[in-house]
């Protein structure tokens, strides 16, 4: 479609109330003014699948999809580009992508029906027209199916993956005949609809916008300014390094439960989170591995502090930016004492993370963020444990390399291990260079749960 047919398009979109033009999110403009990779590029794209063994049929999915769709307006959004500023495209109805693909014996061994899901995720959305999401449905055989699902990182979080769950699941059980009346889970209705959800995605946006005024963005700067100063990134300055483009490599590994329980163990002990505990014994790692001492990683954060949004999708995440010094004299105890305060601080005045890259000056090299290169995180967003009549279901989140760093470390809980997904950029790090991290950390892990009062020298050793 050619520009000036764009243009009369909108005009009748606008005049006929199908269209509300609104303003970025501030989690939004993040995407667009301080991120190193285009908006429109596959990396930013976050995933999921889902193994259904039970009678299925793509009609019922269809139908599920497009109640949510109707419920979650996130879903119905796309973007409208401009010279000054780009912004949302509201739009009251929204067709979904849904995809039905028959798999060969070959394409449903594992490693193969890995590629396929792979092309599902990685192709590109029309920012422009919408919809921002992807369902396609992949038949292994008779009542076995997966379920892949991409949705563009502009319009939901890893949050918002397991929200889209809940309603999906909800949504087909609408569909099914004799189901219709039945309230199972709180969210079904006679209507045939999802009920509204408690507050949309663009209420919420237009309460941060009412709260983060210029006097409030003010009073938290200079707390920014000192916490950015002197900073360095990991891999700032270096000549030989190659960013190449596209999504992160990942490497998938775990915390046994006996480990994990000593990490659980020592943070009670010291009157610290989890989280601070992990990051701190990360912060050692990145230490003894890469040989410096400043340490600053972005972190993610829900951003959903009301009830009323914990059922909506749309990207509300923040980023904080945590930065360590690490001492080779000093305890680990008192270390970690020093990061938990460091990083309760930083959550206290956490502002958008649009407004921290506006303080850091901007982005300093193709390619590469703004204020670090390296992502730690806590992974705490639900995942729901769906129970289906006629079927059974299970959920498997994707971390899809959102390619804004350098190096990950993202760690789930899950049971009684933590999962472990290192992310990182090929060319630059390699899988054996992962693999001798994983062992550092892990090291570094038994080690301080091990002797905590120890110089943090004698605890950062190769095994």
């Amino acid at each position: 479609m050619e520009e000036p047919d764009n243009r009369s398009r909108l005009r009748q979109w606008l005049e006929s109330g199908e269209v509300r033009l609104q303003p970025l999110t501030f989690p939004q403009r993040e995407l667009w003014e301080t991120s190193p990779v285009p908006v429109a590029d596959c990396a930013n794209h976050i995933c999921g699948f889902i193994e259904i063994k039970g009678a299925i049929t793509p009609e019922e999915c269809g139908a599920a999809v497009q109640r949510v769709m109707e419920r979650q307006e996130a879903m119905r959004l796309s973007f409208l580009p401009g010279k000054d500023r780009t912004l949302q495209m509201m739009r009251a109805t929204g067709t979904p992508l849904l995809g039905f693909r028959e798999l060969s014996a070959s394409e449903a061994r594992p490693g193969d029906l890995e590629e396929v899901m792979q092309e599902t995720y990685r192709k590109p959305f029309d920012l422009l027209q919408g919809p921002l999401h992807r369902v396609e449905m992949l038949r292994r055989g008779a009542g076995d199916h997966v379920l892949a699902f991409s949705i563009h990182h502009a319009i939901a979080d890893g949050w918002s993956l397991g929200v889209f769950v809940q309603d999906l699941s909800t949504a087909y059980v609408m569909g099914l005949k004799g189901l219709r009346k039945v309230v199972a889970t709180g969210l079904l209705g006679l209507s045939g609809k999802l009920p509204p959800v408690p507050q949309t995605y663009s209420e919420w946006a237009a309460a941060e916008r009412a709260f983060w005024q210029p006097a409030e963005l003010e009073r938290r700067t200079g707390f920014w300014k000192s916490q950015l100063a002197g900073s360095r990134q990991i891999w700032s300055g270096k000549q030989d390094v190659v960013r190449t483009s596209g999504a992160l490599q990942r490497h998938v590994t775990a915390i046994p439960p006996s480990l994990t329980r000593a990490v659980k163990d020592l943070a009670q002990r010291h009157g610290a989170t989890l989280f601070s505990t992990l990051l701190a014994a990360f912060q050692l790692t990145l230490w003894k591995w890469t040989g410096q001492d400043d340490i600053m990683v972005g972190t993610p954060v829900a951003n959903r502090n009301k009830e009323a949004v914990r059922q909506t999708m749309g990207y509300f995440a923040g980023v904080v930016p945590l930065r360590g010094q690490v001492d080779a004299s000093q305890s680990f105890s008192r270390h970690l004492r020093t990061v938990h305060d460091t990083a309760v601080d930083c959550f206290a005045n956490a502002i958008p993370f649009a407004e921290v890259g506006r303080l850091a000056g901007g982005p300093v090299a193709p390619g590469q963020h703004t204020v670090f290169d390296v992502r730690f995180a806590l992974q705490n967003h639900p995942v729901p444990d769906v129970q289906l009549p006629r079927i059974s279901t299970r959920l498997r989140m994707r971390s899809t390399g959102t390619a804004r760093f350098d190096l990950g470390c993202e760690i789930t809980e899950c049971g009684q291990e933590l999962e472990v997904v290192w992310l990182y950029r090929q060319g630059m790090i390699t899988q054996a260079d992962i693999l001798e991290l994983n062992a550092l950390y892990q090291t570094v892990a038994a080690n301080v749960c091990r002797s905590p009062e120890n110089q943090n020298a004698s605890l950062a050793v190769f095994q």
